[in-house]
């Protein structure tokens, strides 16, 4: 684990966000580093597209039908 430095802007768009999303401020702001990364290593994908790769490379069968 390490520490990284961002914005107080980003920071307070990340606190505003974690909020409505159920989410701690750490795990909001990994969301969007992973779905950064995840957008910039596939710019065709949309992130409905990604999100729906994600949940099939984690065998997530159950949830897959409700997103489809």
């Amino acid at each position: 684990m390490g520490i990284i430095k961002i914005s107080d802007e980003v920071h307070d768009e990340v606190r505003k966000s974690c909020q409505v999303m159920s989410r701690s401020i750490n795990a909001q702001a990994e969301f969007w580093i992973k779905m950064g990364r995840l957008a910039e290593l596939n710019p065709t994908m949309t992130f409905s597209e990604l999100i729906v790769n994600e949940l099939e490379n984690a065998n997530a069968d159950t949830v897959l039908k409700v997103v489809k």
